[in-house]
């Protein structure tokens, strides 16, 4: 019988059913939970409206005339001679380029200022993929989304291919007689109208550079600005101990980790390999049921705070509240409560375990926090002994660690003053990201010449006189660093595709520097440095590792010099609205904006792709009679902003959260017309959080293109959790679990299929995927997009239910809509042994081949769907329309030429990364050995931080994924089909505080 709709914001009624369910009740939406009629709509029809080529309405009669004409068209298209184009081959091939095996580079890429490592590979000299760099200490061989689609960022074609002067196409020559002419104006008075603007700068080469300049000009000025600033984690550590460290946090030796809004896996400068060591804390090895407990306090959810053991949902501004009373339980000081019963709660519970777990335990706080909550967290670590342990200091890793705020305050204020002649800005985009109430844009039009050294032209630029196009990080040598201090030589792939400088080169320019390549400029600047006996065999090595061995910042000694100051932001809780600012979790702070991968990838928790939203409590919207898609007015200290609402799970009650990063208004063809802008409503006195917010509904609506109610699998056993006590009361507590759901897995002759139709020849491909480490990232679908050609389809395309994704990452919920629980799940193609889709394709283009893949031959398919209506998975995607660019040259370079490229009209869909089986084997083969457990790595599981993914052949019963699939853990999805799918899951275990299980 189906449950009766109600309505998805009716929080009582959801609460009842909640408690009406029959065990674990799983759901992705609250229009799920409530059983809306638009979610039976999403349930009732594999693909949703408007998604079949064909309207609603068409006939039989008019369905056959139509693909009467389509088939006839076809034949004339196969009759058809193609143009003759002419190749030319290499005259004498280099030694080195052998067509289609591809070369790896190590070179490095920098966000938000600091390094991560990175492997390239190139195929015959242009790169086409993105890969971690195992030797690199922040990557260790993985990489985030960032990283992998940058590769997007260089083929873009509406990246700047010209130097412009005043809008007008120039050259270098013009630009470097400009620059000489107001140089020479700035020598009389020292350079006192010289000022450089950067964002956060680690590279030793650039910095060198920048003081050569001050050296030269004494009076000049360099001032950073970067729109996601560490100020608050420098500020916090000076509050601490007097001087700027940086912390390292160890999370692998961590017993209980304590997050005070940090989205440490997603967010911060190590986020890769935190969540490396994160996972590491929290997996099962050898059957032995111990693992981390993790609480989390944040006022939005996070793919950190998703995998908490116990998240807090709570205001921003009452963090410094919580974590003041924390450090008072600490310190075993009384003091009169201002939280509230949960908040309470939480707190005595975090408080009683961290000291059962002296010195191995871990306080962190989020860089939107404000200093004092940064000294907070430090003093609490260093009470708790876990200095030396859990976590170390070192030196600061940035060339200038300053108060970036402060800096382009001073400096918006001295371009008003007329104080400023020429302005240099290298890379970012201040125009966009500055403050609202520090009047950049004003500023910028009081100075004489203004330069702006960017990859596109963006608003920045528009109101330079001079723009530079910037090199791809991938177009010239440079160099960087690590939040660890470890240095990488940043190393090119490519010729720079356009008229492309690189900031090493516009510097040379002010400093009249006489060797002006990147190359000599970074090689000039090691050689002088004199830390390898023989500089060509050190500098040759650096090169090829991605890293300068030992370049490490050593550990730091710090002495605690904190006293708590008294509280700034009144105690307790209030009813007055606040407002949260936070980095977008695909655009960042808007400089992926025109990135086709990036906007299209549903963000982690809200699933939204190609907009954002302000994101609201259900207890919100209830109260203010709010629904997805109405449009408000938000009001802020007299500035206004309309935004559609989305209902979110999980988010603190009085806290409405924005994404930074969209509504551009000069940007490329991409990213026109991306959500709203922000950063109108962020001023200087409150960048992260503010109260003060007021609502009013407009009566317009807005419908954002989401993912999350497409492909469900709803009212099936598709997801199996449970705790570490679990485990250790019956190490076989997943198959008990399905036995007592009545959903025990059929045996293996209880099926339609021939059990020997498959006579596999020595290895049978398998993967397995633990969800207990997890952390939802996104870092997999990005990694198989770039491997496997997957095109972008478009925002109205993703709405409609089109979505391309080979890997979908679901979110499921459990509890109450106010804090649910929250569980991912990566979903690729299960490669059935007993292949549903086989069975139904008339012309067999859905095949099983002799090592148990399940492959598509895209040149038989005929587009009849029958296959991707047949798979109780959801995971085969049709590619409704022309969606691969196959004219824009650029874009030709990056794909992959060991995968095709897709016409429209065929069905795609997860193949194993079955490019990387062939030339592994095809290398075996020559070699005349088998193939190594290990060899074959997909891509997915190449580039996923947690280690998650684990691939190798089921045949083999000492291979890695044998022995993961015989955890008593593993499971099959929706086993109970007796599809036998080769991918498999590792249950999703938490590790719950029994003083906060109980009831209150």
């Amino acid at each position: 019988m189906k449950p009766r709709a109600t309505s998805a914001h009716d929080l009582a009624a959801l609460r009842t059913r909640l408690t009406a369910a029959r065990g674990s009740e799983y759901w992705r939406s609250l229009d799920e939970l409530a059983h809306t009629p638009e979610f039976q709509n999403y349930l009732h029809r594999e693909f949703p409206a408007q998604a079949s080529e064909w309207p609603d309405g068409a006939s039989r009669r008019q369905f056959l005339k139509l693909m009467g004409a389509s088939f006839a068209l076809a034949g004339l298209t196969a009759c058809t001679r193609q143009p003759i184009n002419e190749i030319v081959p290499y005259v004498k091939q280099p030694e080195e380029i052998v067509p289609g095996k591809p070369l790896f580079f190590a070179t490095a890429i920098e966000h938000d200022g600091f390094a991560t490592g990175l492997l390239v590979e190139s195929h015959e000299g242009h790169p086409t993929k993105i890969e971690g760099n195992p030797d690199h200490p922040t990557s260790l061989g993985a990489a985030g989304i960032f990283e992998q689609a940058s590769i997007l960022d260089l083929y873009d074609p509406d990246r700047s291919q010209a130097i412009l002067n005043a809008g007008e196409i120039s050259t270098w020559d013009a630009f470097l007689g400009a620059i000489n002419s107001a140089l020479a104006a700035q020598k009389t008075n020292q350079g006192a109208g010289i000022r450089v603007l950067t964002e956060t700068i680690t590279s030793p080469t650039l910095a060198a550079q920048i003081q050569t300049l001050l050296k030269k000009f004494p009076r000049a000025q360099w001032h950073q600005h970067q729109a996601i600033s560490r100020d608050n984690v420098r500020a916090g550590s000076q509050l601490a101990f007097g001087e700027i460290v940086e912390p390292q946090y160890h999370f692998e030796k961590a017993r209980i980790i304590v997050s005070l809004d940090s989205d440490f896996l997603f967010s911060h400068p190590q986020k890769l390999r935190h969540a490396r060591d994160f996972a590491a804390s929290r997996r099962i090895k050898d059957g032995r049921a111990e693992m981390s407990r993790f609480y989390a306090a944040e006022s939005s959810p996070t793919i950190t705070g998703a995998a908490a053991d116990h998240r807090l949902p709570i205001n921003s501004s009452e963090i410094e509240n919580l974590a003041r009373h924390l450090f008072a339980q600490i310190q075993n000081q009384s003091t009169p409560s201002s939280l509230d019963s949960s908040a309470t709660r939480w707190l005595n519970a975090v408080a009683s375990d961290l000291k059962q777990n002296s010195g191995a335990n871990i306080i962190i706080a989020g860089e939107s926090q404000p200093p004092v909550v940064h000294a907070i967290a430090q003093a609490l670590n260093e009470a708790l002994g876990n200095v030396g342990n859990t976590i170390t200091y070192t030196a600061s890793a940035e060339a200038a660690p300053i108060d970036q705020l402060a800096s382009l305050k001073q400096l918006s204020q001295e371009m008003l003053a007329g104080q400023v002649e020429l302005l240099v800005i290298l890379g970012g985009n201040p125009v966009y990201t500055a403050p609202a109430d520090i009047a950049f844009v004003n500023a910028l039009t009081h100075v004489k010449t203004a330069i702006h050294l960017s990859p596109d032209v963006n608003e920045t630029s528009t109101l330079c006189h001079w723009h530079i196009p910037q090199t791809h990080f991938l177009e010239a040598w440079s160099d960087t660093r690590a939040s660890d201090g470890t240095i990488s030589i940043v190393q090119p792939l490519i010729q720079p595709l356009y008229a492309g400088r690189s900031a090493h080169e516009v510097l040379a320019a002010l400093i009249a520097q006489p060797v002006t390549s990147n190359y000599e400029i970074v090689r000039e600047h090691w050689r002088q440095q004199n830390i390898w006996g023989d500089f060509e065999i050190g500098w040759r090595k650096s090169v090829h590792d991605g890293v300068i061995a030992d370049s490490q910042s050593p550990p730091k000694s710090v002495r605690l010099k904190f006293e708590l100051p008294p509280a700034t932001v009144p105690a307790g809780n209030s009813d007055a609205l606040e407002i949260s600012f936070r980095p977008d979790p695909s655009l960042w702070d808007g400089r992926f904006a025109n990135n086709g991968w990036l906007q299209e990838l549903p963000k982690p928790i809200t699933k939204l792709s190609w907009d954002n939203a302000a994101l609201i409590s259900p207890a919100l919207a209830q109260k203010e009679k709010l629904a997805n898609g109405d449009v408000i007015e938000l009001l802020l200290n007299g500035r206004t902003l309309r935004a559609p609402v989305l209902v979110q799970p999980g988010q603190a009650e009085n806290s409405i959260a924005v994404y930074l990063g969209h509504g551009r208004a000069r940007v490329g063809h991409v990213g026109q017309g991306s959500g709203f802008n922000v950063y109108p409503l962020r001023a200087s006195t409150a960048m992260w959080f503010s109260r003060g917010l007021e609502i009013s509904k407009t009566g317009e609506t807005y419908v954002p293109a989401t993912t999350q109610l497409q492909n469900s699998v709803e009212g099936r056993d598709i997801l199996f959790t449970g705790t570490v006590d679990d485990l250790r009361r019956d190490s076989h507590f997943v198959e008990a679990k399905i036995k007592s759901e009545g959903s025990d897995i059929p045996a293996r002759d209880d099926t339609l299929y021939h059990p020997h139709e498959h006579d596999y020849n020595g290895y049978r491909w398998g993967m397995a995927i633990d969800l207990n480490t997890c952390i939802g990232c996104n870092a997999c679908a990005i990694a198989c997009q770039s491997e496997n050609n997957i095109p972008v389809v478009g925002r109205e395309q993703v709405r409609i239910g089109r979505n391309m994704l080979w890997i979908r990452v679901d979110n499921y919920f459990r509890g109450a809509p106010e804090n649910p629980e929250v569980n991912n799940m990566p979903v690729p193609c299960m490669h059935c042994e007993n292949a549903p889709c086989e069975l139904v394709c008339p012309v067999g283009a859905t095949v099983h081949d002799h090592e148990g893949l399940n492959l598509m031959v895209y040149n038989r398919c005929v587009g009849t769907r029958y296959c991707s209506n047949n798979c109780p998975y959801k995971v085969r995607r049709f590619n409704f329309l022309q969606f691969s660019d196959y004219h824009t040259p650029s874009l030709k370079l990056m794909r992959n030429p060991n995968v095709t490229v897709r016409s429209r009209g065929v069905m795609e869909k997860c193949s194993y990364c079955v490019q990387r089986i062939s030339a592994a084997r095809i290398n075996a083969e020559i070699q005349n050995r088998p193939l190594r457990d290990g060899e074959v790595v997909t891509a997915c599981q190449q580039a996923c931080p947690a280690e998650a993914i684990v691939f190798g052949n089921i045949a083999d019963p000492n291979s890695a994924v044998s022995k993961t699939k015989a955890s008593a853990l593993d499971y099959q999805m929706l086993g109970t089909l007796n599809t036998r799918p080769r991918t498999t899951y590792g249950a999703k275990l938490r590790n719950p505080n029994p003083q906060l299980e109980s009831p209150a």
